[in-house]
């Protein structure tokens, strides 16, 4: 498995940890920003987060029948851990402003199920998922992610498997350290277009 100092290194090498001044889609100001996609559009990299990550999974789950992952941030790292545990891997997509399944993907009544997304900050979207999973009757093993920012804070009460646990600092506008307010702030990601 690879240590925290080996996976930061992949993280910043990959521009998946930036650190700076960023606007983050909640209106806190952060001085690091997760993109994950960055690590996933590099899949050599990406295999070695993976790869650990699967085997920690392995290490502190249970077995399950399927991943499940939120669209759009959990899609690719739920297939590549999918991939590399030769598990069904599905996918929800919001519909209506709700986490749905498509694509003719379903849950069966008692099937075991792992949620994955790429990073977890307060868990809402991994237990949107769970709601699918008890609407089908099916059972949640666990959750997992290869960033966990959520310092104890997520909304998620099992325990949470993460190649990477950060604990990162967010503040109001009004409330900026003074490093900060000497640089100026970017709005990154998929909801701020």
């Amino acid at each position: 498995m690879l240590s925290l100092e080996e996976s930061l290194k992949i993280l910043k090498e990959t521009n998946a940890l930036l650190e700076g001044h960023f606007v983050l889609s909640s209106g806190l100001h952060s001085p690091k920003y997760i993109q994950c996609a960055q690590l996933m559009s590099k899949p050599d990299k990406a295999s070695q987060i993976c790869i650990s990550l699967s085997k920690k999974i392995q290490d502190d789950l249970d077995d399950f029948d399927i991943i499940l992952s939120p669209a759009m941030g959990g899609v690719v790292v739920g297939y590549e851990i999918g991939r590399i545990l030769k598990k069904e891997t599905i996918f929800a997509e919001r519909v209506n402003g709700k986490f749905t399944l498509r694509r003719d993907f379903s849950i069966k009544k008692n099937q075991k199920i792992l949620i994955i997304e790429d990073v977890i900050t307060t868990g809402k979207s991994s237990l949107e998922c769970s709601q699918l999973v008890a609407e089908n009757k099916a059972s949640i093993v666990g959750f997992a992610c290869i960033i966990d920012r959520s310092n104890g804070r997520s909304l998620i009460k099992e325990k949470i498997v993460s190649q990477v646990k950060l604990n990162i600092p967010t503040y109001k506008e009004n409330n900026l350290p003074k490093n900060l307010t000497l640089i100026k702030p970017i709005k990154p990601g998929s909801r701020n277009l």
